[in-house]
C-alpha cells in the first residue's frame, strides 16, 4: 500500500477530531491564520512529553505570531485530558484513535524496535500557512530545538 505524504506546497488535508475536554478539533476552522499541527506517538512517554513542555512553553510566543498549535496522537481523549492537565499544555489535543489524520498526512508508518516491526507514528510536524497551505514539514523529529526551530519558521510567515 503506499504511503501518502504531504509536502511543503501541497494543500493541508483537513481533519475533524475529538478534542480534549469534549471538544471538537476542525482544521479548516483555522483557516485565516497559520497552525501548527504536530503529530506525536503517545501521551505520557518521555519525548512526546519533552515535545508538548517545549511547545507548551513557547505558546505565549507562538500566539504573539498568531499561529494556532493542535497536538495529535492515536490516544483517546481520555487519556489526552489527563495528559493536558498534568502539564497544564494550554494548547488542544486531538485524538486520532481512527488514525483517518495520521494516515491523510503520511506519519502512520511501519516502525521496529528491537527487530519487532508495528504500526506507529512517525514524529512529525506541519506548518500550514493562513490558506491551508502546507508551508514547512518536519519529519522524523528530533524534541531537542524542535519547537524554537517551528517557532522560528512561523514567525517568518
Amino acid at each position: 500500500m503506499p504511503m501518502t505524504t504531504i509536502d511543503e506546497g501541497a494543500s493541508a488535508p483537513d481533519f475533524t477530531l475529538p478534542g480534549d475536554n469534549g471538544t471538537e478539533i476542525t482544521l479548516s476552522a483555522y483557516r485565516g491564520r497559520p497552525v501548527v499541527v504536530y503529530f506525536y506517538p503517545k501521551d505520557n512517554t518521555s519525548g512526546c512529553t519533552k515535545e508538548a513542555i517545549a511547545f507548551n512553553e513557547l505558546s505565549g510566543e507562538f500566539d504573539a505570531a498568531g499561529v494556532a498549535l493542535i497536538g495529535i496522537s492515536p490516544d483517546p481523549v481520555a487519556s489526552h485530558d489527563k495528559f493536558k492537565a498534568k502539564f497544564e499544555l494550554g494548547f488542544p489535543l486531538a485524538a486520532d484513535t481512527e488514525k483517518t489524520a495520521c494516515e491523510a498526512y503520511g506519519v502512520w508508518v511501519e516502525k521496529s524496535m528491537y527487530g519487532r516491526k508495528y504500526m506507529g507514528v512517525d514524529r512529525s510536524t506541519f506548518l500550514i500557512d493562513k490558506d491551508g497551505t502546507v508551508a514547512k514539514v518536519w519529519r522524523k523529529v528530533k524534541v531537542p530545538g524542535h519547537a524554537e526551530a517551528v517557532l522560528k519558521a512561523a514567525q517568518a510567515l
